[in-house]
Formats: structure tokens, sequence, C-alpha cells
């Protein structure tokens, strides 16, 4: 994560260009064993009801759904526009369908502030399917959907319960054998352990006391995420706690991701400082000393039972880490820093998956570069994490771009190793929040649980759209760092306050959050 200090930028979503409406006669779709007029090309510019498509409104709207030029990859899409409030439904009947997992694919575009705007799989046999449509005013993004057949038949539904003037995009549907999915489902509870000495409680969306831990697995996650500092002048986040923490991710049944910053302190972008102990090594030395750290916290773990299932070699490490011998201005030193940290790993667990992690979510340019430079220099890594926070890395649409370039350019699986959302802007504590005004927010994402609740959902559904299966999952940041006195963001300062609570996964009443719902994500 960001240091707290950290200058910010404001990124603001374009705003979408004019919508044209036609007004054109429903159409009857027909059955068929394939998707038809998935391009939307059939019909050229103001059809109502596209070929081989149906129309519904209970309000009598259908021409709320028409096509018009300006497709994502032909000349035409379907559009979803009204100048007045309007629920309407595009929707196509499959019938002869070899039964099985099928994948609905779709390239879409909104501008968001509908009361509900989806894609739908329904009555297949099985429970309906839906995937929300991302708010991105400008760029495609790509999502998917799956869904079991048992009935030999499948409907697929564009549908929009909207207000006036809200409009989507949708293009370049295709339905094909297959099924969707994230393996990883998890959060950062790197603070959980402070927090509870210092008198934290956690509550289920009930309000009934409870186990933090207990509470998220609940509600569907299973990967959690521990940073360890080498020597925190607060005792926290050190090997010890590491080990304690561990303990009990593994009896809720969760994977653990170790995350080393390789640092006493935070370290991201804008600081990789070298542990005290470290001070003055040379650069041979820093990396047995890198060798040596990661591989004891790592057998400890193993020794106890609870070995880790992923490792970061370093956080956030944009310029390197381990500064200044580790920078990014000496390529061949840093390739031999990272090198340690994954021979460390796999000496104690060959199976350990090894990731490497960015800040750079949305850098496209700025991933290769840092990419291209390691695999060049002979960087061994099994997996790419990156960050993306929409209020600074850029739209959706752009971290997209990045996540799946990143995916098929090295032939690696990628996850989101950070990402949040406010819930609220304003502080529990004295502390002024790192993301407190409205510009901050990304746009169509409001500042509040249904807000924080949709940014999860898709996000988490970019990830499961890279090709080829290669999205991992998400990770959230950070999901029990709530206000508690003595639990704040310095660990050299016990008065320090938290800037983050309004982006936890827990209210200001310790409450569990709507937003955990996005662990349910297929």
């Amino acid at each position: 994560m960001f240091h707290p200090r950290r200058i910010l930028r404001t990124l603001l979503l374009p705003l979408a260009a004019g919508l044209a409406l036609a007004t054109l006669p429903t159409q009857t779709a027909h059955a068929a064993a394939t998707l038809t007029n998935g391009g939307f090309e059939s019909d050229g510019t103001g059809t109502a009801t596209p070929s081989g498509w149906s129309t519904y409104s209970a309000g009598g709207q259908n021409t709320a759904s028409f096509t018009e030029s300006g497709g994502h990859s032909g000349s035409y899409r379907l559009t979803h526009w009204s100048s007045s409030a309007y629920k309407v439904e595009t929707y196509q009947y499959l019938s002869g369908l070899t039964n099985g997992n099928y994948k609905l694919t779709a390239w879409v575009r909104s501008g968001g502030g509908q009361k509900s705007a989806y894609l739908a799989l329904k009555n297949c046999g099985s429970a309906e399917q839906r995937t929300d449509l991302p708010v991105s005013s400008s760029g495609w993004i790509r999502i998917v959907t799956s869904i079991a057949v048992t009935n030999n038949q499948c409907t697929i539904s564009v549908n929009s319960d909207a207000n006036a003037g809200n409009w989507i995009n949708v293009d370049d549907l295709t339905f094909t054998s297959g099924s969707t999915g994230l393996a990883i489902k998890g959060s950062d509870i790197s603070s959980i352990a402070k927090s509870e000495a210092k008198g934290g409680v956690y509550k289920n969306s009930s309000g009934s006391t409870g186990d933090a831990i207990t509470i998220l697995k609940n509600a569907g996650m299973n990967y959690a995420r521990l940073k360890v500092w080498v020597n925190p002048a607060d005792g926290y986040n050190n090997k010890t706690r590491v080990l304690a923490t561990a303990k009990r991710i593994k009896a809720a049944g969760m994977k653990l991701l170790v995350d080393f910053h390789y640092s006493d302190f935070w370290a991201d972008p804008g600081r990789q400082d070298k542990p005290a102990a470290w001070a003055g090594h040379s650069y041979s030395q820093l990396k047995t000393d890198v060798y040596n750290h990661t591989y004891d916290v790592l057998n400890a773990l193993k020794a106890q039972g609870t070995t880790a299932d992923m490792v970061q070699v370093g956080n956030e490490i944009n310029g390197g880490m381990l500064w200044n011998e580790g920078s990014t201005n000496n390529w061949s030193q840093l390739a031999g820093l990272l090198n340690s940290g994954y021979d460390a790993v796999k000496a104690v667990n060959s199976g350990t998956t090894v990731a490497l992690h960015l800040a750079k979510g949305g850098d496209l340019s700025g991933t290769r570069w840092w990419f291209d430079n390691a695999v060049s220099n002979g960087v061994k890594f099994d997996a790419i994490g990156l960050s993306y926070y929409g209020y600074w890395h850029g739209p959706l649409s752009d971290f997209q771009t990045t996540l799946d370039d990143a995916a098929s350019r090295y032939g690696k699986p990628v996850f989101v190793a950070e990402t949040a959302y406010p819930f609220r802007l304003d502080s529990e504590d004295s502390l002024e929040n790192i993301i407190d005004t409205t510009g901050e927010l990304v746009s169509g994402y409001p500042a509040s649980t249904a807000g924080q609740t949709q940014w999860m959902k898709d996000v988490a559904s970019i990830v499961e759209a890279v090709p080829n299966g290669r999205g991992l999952g998400v990770f959230y940041w950070e999901a029990t760092w709530t206000a508690v006195t003595g639990n704040g963001w310095d660990p050299t300062d016990a008065s320090s306050g938290n800037g983050w609570e309004n982006q936890a996964l827990f209210g200001y009443d310790d409450r569990a959050l709507p937003a955990m719902s996005w662990f349910s994500h297929r």
C-alpha cells in the first residue's frame, strides 16, 4: 500500500459520448444451438430488436434497447438508453445444447447510475448466474459469466433497470464451452493481531461479536495475506506474530500468502529502506540476508504445520528493493536479490508460488518495462501481483489491458495483490483519511457500502475474465484495519492514527460490511 504521506493524484473517468435513440418494432428470437448475431452486425443502426434477439420491457419501453454504430470490433453495438427511466431486457434463447459448462463473454461499457445493469444466464437448469457491468465510460471492458447447462437450453440476457439518461453498450458476445471462477478470494489482515491487542472488536453483520478471521471465512474468504517486517519498532508483523496469526488462518481452512517487505517499516514505491540490522551490509551480504530471512520465516511456518502457499519477494517493488543496492538503476543486483528470495522459498517448499508485486495496475508500459528487464536479467518468478487502486492507477479498462498483457506476455498467472475502496469519507479517528473527498473517487463508484461492494465485484470480474484461466484472484487491502487507538500507521509512534479505516471491511460500528459479499464471487 502507498505510504500515508504520499501525495494523491485524482483520476476522473471521461464523460460518456451522447447516444442516439431509435424506435422500431420487436422481433422474435429463434431457437438455436449457437448464439446468433453476437456482434450485432446483422442489422445496422437503429434496430430496436436485433436479428436473433428478443426485447422485453414490462413498462413497454422496448425502444430503450437498440443497435447503433460504434462497435467494439465491428461497426455496430447494442445500446440501452432512454431519456426517461426504463427497465429493459435484450435476450436470446438457445435450445439443443449439449449439457455441460458454458461461458458467456462480452465486451461492455457503462456510464453507471443504474439500479442494476448486468448480463445473465438463466433458465439453464441450474441457478441463474449474473455479472454486473462495470462502470466504464470510455474504454471497453471484457466480462465473463458461466453456468452449468443441465436441461439442454439457456437464455442469454442483457438487463438494465435504469434512471433517465443511464446507458450501457454491449458487443461481441460469445457463448462457448468452458467455465470461469477465481481461485483466490483473499484479503490482507496484517493489522489483526495488534488491533485485537489494543482492544479492537469485530462483529458479524448481525452485530454479534466474534473472531474476525472466522467472520471473513464465513463470508467466503479463502486466502489471507500477511506482511513481514524484519524488526519493527512495535514488535508486530514480525516473524513471531506472523507465525501466531498463520495458525489461525490455517485452522480456518484458508491459504496463506506471506508478503516480505525486507524492511522494518512500510516498503512501497516511495521507499524501500533496509532493515536496521542490515544497514551498511555489502551487496553480497544483502543477498545472504534476503535468503536467510526468507528461509527462516518460511521454515518456521512449515515446522508448525502452516506452510506458506504463496510468497511475495518484495512489496510494491516498482523501483526495486533494499535501496540503493537493489534499485532498478542496477538490474543485475536487483535480480540477484530477488533470486535469493526465490531460492529460499523453494528450498523450504518447492510447491510454494513465488510472486513479484508492483503497484502498476493500470500502467501497461511501466509493467512491461519492469518485467521485460526482470526477464532479461534472469529473475525467477511464478506469478505476477499488481496493486490496483482506481483512484490512483487509472480506469478499469487500463487495468484490464495491463493485467491481460502481463498474463500473455510473460505466460504467468496474475492476481490483484491489493485493491480497496471507501464505504464513507469521514474519519473515525483524528487522522485525516487518505481518500476523503468526492473528487478523489472513481466516477460511478460512490463512497458508500454499495459503491465499495460494486467496486470489488467489478475488479473481481476483470480478473476472472483474464484469458486462458490466468486470472488467479484478488486480495483486499486491508480488511481488519479499523480505527483502534494504538494501532496507527506508524509502528514507531503509538499515537499515530489510521487513515484507512474508511476502506476496511468492517464498519465504524465494527460490523461486517456488505462488500464482504464479493468473497462469494464464483
